[in-house]
């Protein structure tokens, strides 16, 4: 066997399945693990007969490569990753790749991104999305890092990646240092939101509308044939339809406490950094937060009498009303997220392609769905569309779905059941599209207690006043806000 295309470190599910990938497109691979037993492990059952080399050490992983040599790592965020890159330096070359294909934190990536270019190597730092399924099968791909490094790894890459139904690779350049794993998070908070939106619909067709679990099977399943079709709606479907062999609902058996591993709130942070209304993204991860107060919430459900106004009205209209509360509240998800993007992109200096990352993230990845399409075409139309809402597609959908959405919204809240991010997309919506806000009045507040200025009507902007609005206040003024 002649020299690896490609070097890989960490034999856990994702990486041996990436491995086996790689391999599968014509690729021969070099595999290197911290724990050297599971090398050997892998080479005696996955990859026996395969084109795959096994390593005992990062010295002998790197001499197995072609020029110039490409490392990706597959190992936990943190630590790991920035161990590895000072184990494997002394052995590289100027030139040489070095890959990090975990869920790393974007500032870390841009860090890692110039410190590796400081000694003459060439860094990327790619999203994969897509779980252990995506990783064997093809996975959505958001590589960025050092331009210089992509034309090594384009044709792995989109070799490996999902492809849309049109053949497409779901696997571009995203941009420079931090940009692929920015992006990938935007993706895991929209996830994030995409996933709680469905669990408020479960929540009210389960509490409100009293149906049972096949009765929702059957509409998740019609759902998933139409606007609505993804991949969250097509697993919803089937675990909604899931019994046990004591023919037992599954879902129904499963403590209600999510759990999360930062990367919602990650998206959340970077959107309050960069001033941006991430409101529906932030709702799902504060439920996950509400959700492990079980012994809390348990207690609370005895001590909270709560005054509701049963629901009497169409079940199978409140059911369509759900369904387009649910693409209505999606569309304002995704403008939210493509604001952040676009925010963090002017921040960082980064060149990102908007189609280009609907185009990723329409197969392979866990917010796969058809509706990806539209928001592709929307910027191909219009590559500096300000926000989704204002393209005509998404703008006609929102407002013929906007009293389905309403009447939603008010049902929930007469019914005592809790829709933070269906009902916190509405209110965005409501807020966006209002000329003028109540924030008057909250400058006014501002000036009255702290001399923080404020902007007037009359006059052009930029220029600030302040009042003194007890007769007891001077001139002096605090520094000008910051919109």
């Amino acid at each position: 066997m002649g020299k690896a295309d490609i070097g890989l470190i960490g034999l856990a599910v994702m990486g041996e399945n990436l491995v086996l990938n790689m391999e599968s497109k014509g690729f021969t691979v070099a595999v290197f693990n911290r724990t050297v037993s599971k090398v050997d492990e892998f080479m005696d059952n996955g990859a026996r007969g395969k084109n795959i080399i096994g390593a005992h050490s990062i010295e002998e992983l790197v001499s197995s490569l072609e020029r110039p040599r490409k490392v990706m790592m597959l190992v936990k965020a943190g630590k790991a990753v920035d161990d590895f890159i000072e184990l494997l330096i002394p052995h590289l070359e100027p030139g040489d790749i070095i890959i990090d294909g975990g869920n790393s934190h974007f500032p870390d990536t841009i860090r890692r991104t110039n410190y590796v270019e400081g000694k003459g190597l060439l860094y990327i730092g790619t999203g994969v999305s897509g779980g252990e399924e995506g990783a064997l099968k093809g996975p959505s791909m958001m590589p960025g890092g050092s331009p210089a490094a992509w034309p090594h790894v384009k044709d792995i890459f989109q070799s490996i990646c999902a492809k849309t139904p049109e053949g497409e690779p779901c696997c571009d350049w995203m941009g420079e240092n931090g940009a692929g794993h920015f992006v990938k998070m935007v993706h895991n908070g929209i996830e994030y939101g995409d996933m709680q939106m469905i669990c408020e619909t479960y929540h009210f067709m389960r509490d409100v509308l009293g149906m049972p679990n096949d009765e929702m099977h059957d509409v998740f399943t019609e759902w998933n044939t139409g606007e609505l079709d993804s991949y969250l709606i097509e697993i919803t479907r089937d675990i909604l339809g899931f019994r046990d062999e004591e023919g037992n609902y599954v879902v129904d058996l499963i403590l209600d406490t999510a759990g999360q591993k930062g990367t919602g709130k990650w998206t959340s942070i970077a959107a309050l950094d960069e001033g941006m209304p991430l409101t529906l993204v932030s709702e799902a991860v504060f439920a996950r937060c509400v959700s492990a107060l079980k012994e809390e919430r348990a207690a609370a459900s005895k001590a909270l009498k709560v005054i509701t106004t049963p629901f009497a009205g169409d079940k199978e209209q409140m059911v369509e009303d759900l369904r387009q509360a649910l693409y209505a509240s999606k569309i304002v998800s995704y403008a939210q997220g493509y604001q952040l993007m676009r925010a963090a992109a002017k921040t960082y200096g980064w060149n990102l392609n908007y189609g280009g990352i609907a185009l990723v993230w329409r197969g392979g990845c866990i917010i796969r769905s058809v509706f990806l399409g539209k928001i592709k075409e929307a910027f191909d139309t219009n590559p500096n569309l300000v926000n989704l809402l204002l393209d005509p597609f998404f703008r006609d959908a929102v407002e013929t779905r906007q009293p389905a959405w309403r009447r939603v919204v008010c049902a929930a809240v007469q019914s005592g059941i809790p829709m933070p991010a269906i009902s916190s997309a509405l209110a965005y919506f409501d807020g966006y599209r209002t000329e003028r806000l109540p924030a008057n009045l909250l400058q006014a507040q501002r000036d009255f207690f702290g001399a923080h200025t404020y902007e007037r009507v009359d006059k052009p902007r930029g220029e600030f006043f302040h009042t003194n609005w007890t007769g007891r206040g001077g001139a002096t003024t605090a520094r000008a806000y910051v919109v």
